[in-house]
């Protein structure tokens, strides 16, 4: 046969050893998931709860002047967030999000657009494709402190703020379940409070504001600008452990397949050896019984 036992075996010995390592790889990254998701559990009704806050004191702020609430003046460009992983190895997560975001970063204006990358993925393929990545940070962990989200979101107010860019949106993955992560972009800032006067007018008598509403909305805006910056960094890693989780079961499940595919080509070269054996002795006993 073209391919001898001991190559085969041999075969066999990889792939089963690199199956150990997708199978501990699949349950990292479902112990990760987890974390993630008690993160994401425990930090709902706080995020729901300012949501509800500024839901409810938007529409007694009237027009209330507010750094967050409406580009500065005279700024023009667009700056965009990409959210990406720092690893591979978790099927197609990043490259269905870059996909989109560059798309989208292509339409509007290109080379143009301010970037600003989290995950060392996104930072990579935009750096050497000459796009103009302004701030560039690492991938929160499970475990990170909340500073270094605070310095994420500094920074996407920051180009805002200072009349860089006119709107900034964010580019980041959805988790839905552990095998549909979703795509998604949005825009981030100005921040469009929802409720408008005519609510105010109608429900005036029901709430006492102390300080002003417009003060309590300056004051929380930025609370909710980091709240929001946290809930998309949660999201995307969770994603991309749903992500890994999934394509590490998948490539634990096909060296299995492999497995058996080579044990089947190992017991046919197996076979093959014996039957060689049996004939060379046959034909050896019959060239010594014809003499």
């Amino acid at each position: 046969m073209a391919v001898s036992l001991r190559d085969v075996r041999r075969k066999i010995r990889s792939v089963k050893n690199i199956q150990k390592i997708t199978s501990a790889m699949k349950m990292v990254a479902a112990a990760r998931l987890r974390k993630v998701q008690e993160r994401v559990t425990a930090g709902k009704p706080y995020a729901q709860k300012m949501l509800e806050l500024v839901e409810a004191v938007s529409p007694f702020a009237g027009e209330a002047e507010n750094e967050l609430l409406a580009s500065p003046e005279g700024a023009s460009g667009l700056c965009v967030a990409v959210i990406t992983g720092e690893k591979g190895l978790c099927g197609s997560y990043n490259n269905n999000l870059i996909r989109k975001a560059q798309t989208y970063i292509d339409v509007n204006g290109g080379r143009a657009v301010k970037l600003i990358t989290i995950g060392k993925k996104g930072t990579l393929y935009f750096s050497k494709r000459g796009y103009n990545v302004v701030n560039s940070f690492p991938q929160i962990g499970v475990n990170s402190p909340f500073g270094e989200v605070q310095a994420i979101a500094d920074s996407l107010t920051g180009v805002f703020t200072d009349g860089k860019a006119a709107e900034v949106h964010v580019a980041y993955t959805e988790f839905v379940t552990t095998m549909r992560q979703t795509p998604k972009l949005v825009k981030f800032l100005p921040i469009e409070p929802p409720g408008s006067d005519e609510d105010a007018d109608q429900d005036d008598k029901k709430y006492i504001f102390e300080p002003e509403a417009a003060e309590l909305l300056r004051a929380l805006l930025p609370k909710f600008v980091r709240n929001q910056v946290y809930k998309f960094l949660l999201e995307s890693l969770a994603s991309e452990q749903g992500a890994r989780m999934t394509a590490m079961s998948n490539a634990t499940s096909s060296a299995g397949d492999l497995i058996d595919e080579l044990s089947l080509s190992a017991n046919k070269a197996r076979q093959w050896n014996i039957t060689k054996e049996l004939l060379e002795v046959v034909s050896g006993a019959e060239a010594l019984a014809s003499k």
